[in-house]
């Protein structure tokens, strides 16, 4: 029998490790599992060929926390696992009746964010935050992943629209709508995937591929009749057999077209000839696409040495941030209430130390509105700046909407204007001055090792 490996929405338990379920059965068995504790989310170091990255897949990762739930027979596949098989029943009976009711705090999708700041936290009973570790950890990276890729390939594009066109490069159908929703929070115009355009209301754009033009015995026919189909929404791809003869082909057919695409060969050269001899034929009217394994820095040379292309479509390079293709995204403990008192947590494993406490990220600017440093502090330390994270669940209900799509997008713009120049330069730079306040460095100074 077939099966499609969709979780059902309504029952997302066991989308986690093993360990963490493990873990919640301890906490259960000592009774530890109402205990209250927090837990924060965040990069340790940024990606060597990153400057800032841009926080995006929070409205996902709540959506899980407010319907996160074990079906019956997710329950039942417990009991038989021989992991679990001394765990009391009464831990079984309690997750057909778990329901997240911790308080939530984040940092807005859109914002600008840097290593060791936390994007997330997580306050509540012990059990329940320690189940949604692994969904959150992988809800957050994949998508600020690829809007941190994709705010660099609209910088370099200098105004002109980039479409997401990596859908068929993903790493799997749901890993393709994410992408396509990160990467039009970061800037891009649009995305190939039609779904997303459907959910999400993303602009979408879609050309033709080689075996149109294969399909048929002449490319003037080829192009012809794919302009009679489209009469308003017609790029031709024109480099299948070869890319001048192409584009005049293009033009001989008297076909309906908005743009032609190349796909392949030299793009700079190739857009200048193409341009000159749409130019020369009087279609200047007609755009032109790029696409073909673009990225970033591709995106920079073309227009650095002129080429005229008026769009550019980015595909297996932004859907799987070819060139840094993970983050170091921890969710740890920091703060734990036990019968003996409050306790911060933290750890002081070699270059994965953790600072103990909740905290608050407070970012100051210029005279001028630029960003020029962020503050870590404990959360109960008011510090001046912007606080970054913000009330979002409190006992698992939503505090305030979420923003919308746009609004996150307009904020991603907002925040990039704001950034020190060097930056939003594609080369690493000086890192952006992050600071931990003096008050958390003496807590992990003054804390005590467990006995």
């Amino acid at each position: 029998m077939s099966q499609s490996l969709n979780p059902d929405d309504r029952y997302l338990g066991l989308v986690t490790d093993l360990y963490e379920l493990t873990m919640a059965a301890g906490y259960h068995v000592y009774g530890m599992a109402d205990e209250r504790a927090t837990f924060e989310l965040w990069v340790r170091r940024l990606p060597s060929c990153r400057n800032y990255l841009v926080a995006a897949g929070l409205e996902q990762a709540i959506h899980y926390l407010q319907h996160l739930s074990f079906a019956p027979e997710q329950i039942a596949y417990l009991r038989e696992h021989p992991t679990f098989q001394h765990v009391p029943n009464d831990w079984f009976v309690r997750l057909a009746h778990f329901r997240f009711e911790c308080d939530v705090w984040a940092i807005p999708e859109g914002t600008v964010v840097f290593a060791e700041e936390p994007l997330l936290r997580v306050s509540g009973p012990l059990m329940q935050a320690q189940i949604v570790e692994t969904y959150l950890i992988t809800t957050l990276t994949i998508q600020t992943l690829i809007a941190s890729k994709a705010a660099r390939a609209v910088t370099a594009a200098q105004g002109r629209p980039v479409f997401d066109f990596g859908s068929r490069r993903a790493h799997g159908p749901q890993a393709g709508l994410l992408a396509a929703r990160a990467a039009y929070i970061a800037g891009c115009a649009g995305t190939s995937n039609t779904e997303a355009g459907r959910l999400l209301s993303i602009p979408t754009l879609g050309t033709q591929a080689h075996s149109w033009i294969m399909a048929f015995s002449d490319e003037q026919e080829a192009f012809r009749k794919f302009g009679q189909v489209f009469p308003d929404h017609s790029t031709l791809l024109i480099d299948t057999y070869d890319t001048i003869q192409g584009v005049r082909h293009a033009v001989a057919s008297e076909a309906a077209m908005q743009a032609v695409r190349l796909d392949s060969g030299d793009l700079e050269q190739l857009s200048k000839e193409v341009r000159a001899f749409l130019d020369s034929a009087g279609r200047q009217d007609v755009k032109i696409v790029a696409s073909g394994d673009l990225n970033e820095y591709k995106i920079r040379d073309l227009l650095a040495r002129g080429a005229p292309i008026d769009l550019f479509g980015v595909g297996t390079e932004l859907v799987t941030s070819r060139d840094e293709p993970s983050l170091n995204v921890v969710y740890k403990l920091v703060e734990q209430e036990t019968p003996q008192g409050t306790f911060g947590r933290f750890k002081l494993s070699s270059g994965k130390k953790t600072y103990p406490y909740p905290k608050q990220v407070y970012r100051r600017q210029d005279a001028s509105g630029t960003f020029c440093g962020d503050r870590i502090v404990k959360a109960t330390s008011p510090e001046q700046g912007e606080p970054l994270l913000a009330p979002v669940l409190r006992q698992g209900t939503l505090v305030a909407a979420l923003p919308s799509l746009e609004e996150s997008r307009h904020r991603c713009t907002e925040q990039l204007s704001r950034l020190p120049k060097e930056l939003l330069d594609l080369e690493p730079c000086p890192p952006y001055p992050v600071q931990v306040s003096e008050e958390l460095e003496a807590e992990l100074c003054r804390a005590d090792f467990p006995k």
